[in-house]
């Protein structure tokens, strides 16, 4: 038997979506928490809302605007290189700028009133056949691209001077990475909205940093508590007829502190069986 949120459209494209942003963002997510751009990530948010607000005017769908000056906002960002770690100010006022621009535009034609909620708060309930088609596209390709550079990106992140020394090309990994993040982020904006794309972005990573320290599987975990949290969102949010954004933001706080209280014990754990089978005779 069918579960009733599956008989409609909109849900399965709920959940069609949510699935491959939740996967997406997971992996994505796992390399801002490593290098540190949780900042340059939500900023990135708010830059995509100034473009979606921009081709609104246009008559254009809003994911178009928030794509391209996302994309545009991470090349620059990534050609700043490592040295965008350290410029929270100068990332703050231009996202403030961003902010206030998108805001002007929606002042101009007050009737864009709900597409600016949906922006900010997230609309995956309302994501059609062709946003599910664009956000698949966008999100196999940043898969792959990132499949590609995982292992050089990886050892960039980590010790970015050695990576450079041995030929790594640090800063275009950098700026590449910062293009894939734009995309994420324009892809987790339809889920939670700029407000609370934190949430998706850096919660299960940090969550999964928690219970264990290898990467593959800090990995596979962030995918599966991003998965875990879409999903039961966007059911709840059809049962309970509240938005999708509150559900995921509360149930990805509720395992952050499980995580960060319960993960030390785990992740010790983890630990002690390596170091025992390491030492074990052969």
């Amino acid at each position: 038997m069918v579960p009733e949120p599956l008989r409609y459209d909109f849900m399965q494209n709920a959940y069609a979506a949510g699935t491959i942003i939740g996967i997406v963002v997971a992996i994505v997510g796992f390399f801002v928490v490593l290098r540190g751009l949780t900042f340059a990530g939500d900023a990135l948010a708010h830059v995509g809302f100034t473009g979606a607000a921009g081709v609104i005017l246009l008559g254009l769908p809003p994911l178009w605007g928030m794509f391209g000056l996302c994309a545009l906002g991470g090349i620059v960002m990534g050609l700043l290189g490592e040295r965008v770690r350290g410029r929270d100010v100068a990332i703050g006022i231009v996202m403030a700028f961003a902010m206030g621009l998108g805001a002007l535009f929606l002042s101009l034609y007050t009737r864009y009133a709900t597409e600016a909620f949906n922006i900010l708060f997230g609309t995956i309930l309302g994501v059609s056949r062709h946003d599910l088609l664009v956000t698949g596209i966008a999100g196999g390709l940043t898969l792959a691209v990132l499949a590609v550079i995982a292992r050089p990106l990886l050892f960039a992140s980590v010790d970015p001077e050695v990576a450079e020394a041995r030929g790594v090309p640090v800063r275009w990994l950098s700026a590449l990475f910062f293009v894939l993040l734009a995309i994420a982020v324009a892809q987790a904006v339809q889920v939670v909205g700029i407000l609370l794309l934190l949430t998706m972005l850096v919660g299960p990573a940090a969550t999964a940093g928690y219970i264990t320290h290898r990467p593959g599987k800090v990995i596979l975990l962030s995918v599966a508590i991003a998965l875990a949290e879409t999903w039961t969102g966007i059911t709840l949010a059809y049962y309970n007829k509240a938005p999708v954004s509150f559900f995921i933001a509360a149930i990805s706080f509720a395992l952050y502190l499980l995580a960060r209280f319960a993960g030390p014990q785990l992740a010790k754990r983890e630990r002690a069986t390596a170091g025992a089978l390491v030492s074990m005779p052969r």
